[in-house]
């Protein structure tokens, strides 16, 4: 009979070692190893005495069985994220910080479906059955047909999807790090119960054609807790972001086999639940003051859709020998990028200066194409003159100061027109697809272009000549 065997695993990366550190090799975590007690087990070959079953290989272009049809929620938001709506037999993974609402939006998704027929089981690991009634009242869908179980063993959730004469459409599972399987000692939430119990649920459901939303708790820093190998096993991973004291949410796809991915859908937070947002740019400029110095508006990109948000940076005298540098909604890396190439190619000094850099709204933008905004933005406070109200930049800033080109800027410049903006600073276009666009555009080679552009004789912006 195999022994027990004792492993020391990683609960942030995954990590397993023979024995007990207080820091992870793997990520560098401190005091996240804990022991975990596995069955072992003799590794044997494939001897000659058992021959496995030849697969079935078809070709690429042979018979194909019907295209499966989504489940199309109502959310227009949720739908744009996932690729059109929800495949059958596909799983999701959707994350986020607590209260963020992760699990008021899934409630509104199994609701809007179930109302159209389609049968949605709402399993929860961390609420009573009564509570999630409550939070449903809360949000006028109590009459909605959904199933409700409270569980956490994962051999009774997949023997009811296995049992049932009518298939489960939809099952949700609030949340992964609270199931666990009877024949892995270990606690809920490890790393092999998460990875296991997933494993289990999502053999189920692709055999039946059931869809999986998994809930998934956060890290201090913000990934999905448990292993990583639980974001390869599903075929979509979901993040819900934004900061608690705003109202706005951003549901982000960074991963979606079934459709693009760093797709965005805009949703705030009301008294009856999460409202999707139909124009988020106008909702993220609505507060702007045009006339302050250090604003600049960034035509931007979240997948396929074009989104404007407002770029602040304050520029103020520090008295400390090593000056702030705070950053909220972007890359502090890439900030410290654009002050370098500023100061080296254009002479502006930023070296006494503490920098705060925001990007209004709660969202948080990830393409260079904001390097542009950004430096136009620190040019702007440090002169003290507001940039045009009417104008829209965006652009990637490289090492040597040149201004590079990015994907798909007829499209910003059509969602800037459309709000109302007339100028533009972008890189160089291509002839042909200048003329035809609705807006009025500046065209820069270098970030030495963008200084020659604002920066006057009597602004406080001194750079070198050459």
């Amino acid at each position: 009979m195999a022994k027990a065997k004792t492993n020391y695993i990683c609960q942030s990366c995954g990590a397993v070692s023979s024995k007990w550190s207080g820091k992870c090799d793997g990520c560098n975590e401190w005091n996240s190893i804990t022991a975990e007690v596995t069955e072992a087990s003799v590794p044997k070959g494939m001897n000659r005495s058992k021959k496995g079953r030849a697969m079935d290989l078809v070709g690429l272009g042979g018979q194909r069985s019907d295209k499966l049809s989504r489940h199309i929620t109502g959310i227009a938001e949720f739908d744009r994220v996932t690729g059109g709506g929800l495949v059958p037999g596909s799983a999701l993974l959707i994350g986020g910080d607590p209260g963020i609402g992760k699990s008021t939006l899934l409630l509104q998704v199994v609701c809007s479906l179930s109302a159209k027929g389609t049968r949605c089981v709402y399993v929860s690991g961390e609420e009573s059955i009564d509570q999630v009634r409550l939070r449903a009242d809360r949000l006028g869908l109590g009459k909605a047909p959904v199933e409700l179980a409270s569980a956490t063993n994962v051999r009774d959730i997949v023997a009811s999807m296995e049992d049932t004469v009518e298939p489960i459409s939809l099952l949700v599972i609030d949340s992964i790090q609270t199931m666990y399987v009877d024949t892995v000692e270990s606690a809920p939430g490890t790393v092999t119960q998460v990875r296991t119990s997933a494993h289990e649920i999502i053999r189920v459901a692709k055999k039946r054609g059931t869809i999986v939303l998994f809930v998934g708790h956060v890290t201090k820093d913000g990934q999905i807790a448990g292993p990583r190998v639980l974001e390869h096993m599903v075929d979509t991973v979901l993040y819900f972001e934004g900061d608690r004291s705003h109202q706005f949410r951003i549901l982000r796809g960074v991963k979606n086999r079934f459709g693009p991915t760093d797709e965005i859908g805009v949703f705030e937070m009301a008294h009856e639940g999460l409202v999707q947002v139909e124009n988020p740019s106008a909702l993220f400029l609505s507060q702007r003051q045009s006339d302050a110095p250090g604003s600049a508006v960034l035509a931007g990109l979240e997948g396929t859709r074009p989104v404007l948000v407002e770029v602040q940076a304050l520029v103020a005298p520090s008295s400390m020998a090593n000056p702030r540098r705070a950053v909220i909604g972007w890359d502090a890396s890439r900030l410290a990028m654009v002050l370098a190439v500023l100061e080296s190619r254009c002479g502006i000094q930023f070296s006494g200066s503490d920098i705060f850099l925001n990007i209004a709204g709660g969202i948080r933008i990830n393409e260079p194409a904001a390097d542009l905004a950004v430096a136009a933005a620190l040019i702007s406070s440090l002169s003290g003159n507001p940039l045009p109200s009417e104008m829209v930049f965006f652009g990637e800033i490289g090492l040597a100061g040149e201004v590079r080109q990015i994907a798909q800027p007829d499209v910003r410049l059509k969602e800037a027109a459309k709000l109302g903006f007339e100028k533009s600073v972008t890189p160089r276009f291509k002839k042909d697809r200048k003329s035809k666009m609705p807006i009025e555009i500046q065209e820069i080679t270098s970030v030495r272009d963008l200084v020659d552009m604002f920066a006057h004789e009597e602004n406080t912006v001194k750079y070198a000549a050459g």
